[in-house]
């Protein structure tokens, strides 16, 4: 056997990078001289795995690439694939399989992976994928209905093809970091003891050599936030709207964060004072008590105020307190759960506390351009408040930015990064947005983005709301723009100004000549704002778009669709 060339530690690597040209010097340099392959241990120890995600906003992609690293150190050649690039045919030749996938809106997978979702539920049962291992991720949220399930999906038609799952899907809550963690060790395990193939796949992909350290040069993060001095929280409406949008401003200078148009801002919240109060209430306590958390001993006000979810309560709570099955829907939060059943004393405050979730960073889209902002980053916040059984309630972080931000001086902050909405590239490219009410709020990035990159290419907005002379947000700004010649055309749907509701998938069936001839000349389509309603609504009408104006099928209409997202010219930050 020829002698193997190792990467020595002290190169500048990282230790999966450093395993992966190992194993690659090994399978050259263990040619024997005609033509046969002797196997160098470092060769043999190295397992090709693939790690596929489905991403709406980066979560996924993020985890594939944490997975990827951890893989690496475990004797995995990791390659990381968007589910995007794959198809049903092509999954054979990936045997050893990780799918990492959220799931948004109505149960439904994210848009880079509906091809392969929909694939697999029309295929039929069969033994097709019989050579592959496999383990699904999936991430979601408790709070809607269908909780993860396009993972639960995705793991139950490979099974159906003939996969071998070899660990249990994990579905995750949005504290998901020791789910997550857990069943990544739990796969990794299992490949071994499953057989793993040493084959390579097929298709190409970025590798766990590729490294994924901070990719924004900061070490602030989620775990980490950066206290950002809180600039500005100016509300958008006038008088008499029945909505407060707020637009907020933080400093961050100095805390070397950096992001880009599209990306997303994550900011930890606090609780609203009265409600902590009528918590601390409920548990018969003062909240003055010293109570032990994952962050240390701290005092029972501040440890609800800044670390504990008080909304929908954790099953925990709702077990412990043994509450009716039949009852526990009636129940929206933890201090209804609270009032229904009273604490009793044979648990220490400390063990009913521990009941509760944990307080999670609320993500917004980022309604600034770093280059006509330096130092700062934007938000645009739809305050929310509501009553349930005849109580106000309010939303956690919109109400605390709309309410006390300004007056506590500071908020914790991390970037979010969102690399699957982005303004186009090519600065002469068409753009085409869809962002009624909060959802404009990464088009003003764009808008700002194209403005001070000078790029020439046409910019069109579609924005509603209830009211023009109320809720026309950002009037001035876009009035400006649009004199300027950087919004090339603005269509307004403000739904209450007559009798007849007008939205924007109205003004866009309206504008549908026009609309798909800017698609014909590349124009890339956005949308951002509610998934399970407008986004939905907006799809439909971009379908009819193209049927009538480019005097296509409706499955020819699909297709088209189908080809702008393979492209990245259909993108969607939608929630």
């Amino acid at each position: 056997m020829s002698t193997v060339p190792l990467i020595p530690e002290s190169a500048p690597f990282s230790p999966e990078q450093r395993a992966w040209l190992n194993g690659f010097l090994a399978g050259i340099f263990s040619r024997a001289p005609g033509g046969t392959t002797s196997v160098s241990p470092a060769a043999a120890a190295l397992t090709p795995l693939t790690i596929l995600f489905g991403s709406q906003t980066g979560t996924s992609e993020s985890l594939a690439k944490q997975a990827a690293k951890e893989a690496g150190k475990r004797g995995f050649a990791a390659t990381i694939l968007d589910v995007a690039t794959v198809t049903v045919e092509q999954l054979p030749s990936h045997s050893n399989l990780l799918l990492i996938t959220s799931t948004y809106g109505d149960g439904e997978p994210p848009d880079s992976a509906k091809a392969l979702h929909s694939a697999l539920l029309a295929a039929p049962a069969s033994g097709q994928l019989a050579a592959v291992n496999y383990s699904v991720c999936s991430l979601g949220d408790t709070n809607y209905t269908l909780f993860c399930q396009a993972g639960k999906d995705f793991d139950s038609h490979l099974e159906k093809l003939g996969a071998k799952r070899v660990s249990p899907r994990v579905d995750c809550d949005v504290d998901y970091e020791a789910a997550f963690t857990g069943w990544l060790d739990s796969a990794l395990g299992s490949f071994s003891s499953a057989g793993a193939t040493t084959t390579a796949p097929s298709s190409g992909g970025s590798t766990a050599a590729a490294g994924h350290g901070d990719e924004h040069g900061s070490g602030y993060s989620k775990k980490n936030p950066f206290p950002a001095p809180v600039l500005t929280v100016r509300n958008l409406n006038a008088a008499g709207s029945a909505k407060e949008v707020n637009h907020v401003e933080f400093d961050l200078a100095g805390s070397g964060l950096a992001y880009e148009a599209g990306d997303a801002l994550g900011v930890i919240p606090q609780n609203c004072p009265e409600l902590v109060s009528a918590v601390i209430a409920a548990l018969g306590a003062d909240g003055e008590e010293a109570i032990s958390t994952p962050e240390g001993e701290l005092p029972l006000r501040k440890a609800l105020t800044q670390h504990y979810d008080l909304g929908k309560p954790a099953p925990a709570l709702l077990d412990a307190l043994a509450i009716p099955a039949e009852t526990r829907s009636t129940l929206h939060h933890v201090i209804d759960v609270l009032r229904f059943a009273p604490p009793s004393t044979d648990k220490s405050l400390t063990q009913w506390v521990s009941c509760f979730r944990k307080l999670q960073p609320r993500l917004y889209s980022i309604s600034s351009s770093p280059k006509a902002h330096p130092g700062q980053v934007h938000l645009t916040v739809g305050a929310v408040r509501y009553e349930v059984g005849g109580l106000a309630r309010k939303g956690v972080c919109s109400t605390f930015l709309a309410e006390r931000a300004l007056a506590h001086g500071t908020a914790g902050v991390f970037v979010h990064s969102n690399k699957a909405f982005r303004p186009p590239a090519d600065l002469a490219a068409p753009m085409i947005m869809v962002g009624p009410g909060t959802g404009i709020a990464p088009f003003r990035a764009f808008l700002e983005e194209r403005a001070a990159t000078n790029a020439p290419g046409k910019n069109w907005l579609f924005f509603g709301d209830q009211k023009a002379a109320t809720d026309f947000l950002y009037r001035e700004e876009l009035e400006a723009l649009k004199s300027a010649g950087i919004l090339t055309r603005l269509d307004l749907a403000f739904s209450r100004d007559q009798k007849e509701k007008v939205y924007v998938q109205t003004r866009m069936e309206s504008a549908a000549t026009e609309l798909f001839a800017w698609l014909e000349q590349g124009a890339y389509f956005y949308v951002c704002g509610d998934a399970s309603r407008m986004a939905k609504d907006v799809d439909a009408a971009l379908h009819k778009v193209i049927e009538l104006a480019g005097g296509k099928t409706a499955g020819e209409a699909a297709a088209y669709i189908q080809a702008l997202k393979a492209a990245k010219r259909y993108q969607r930050d939608v929630y």
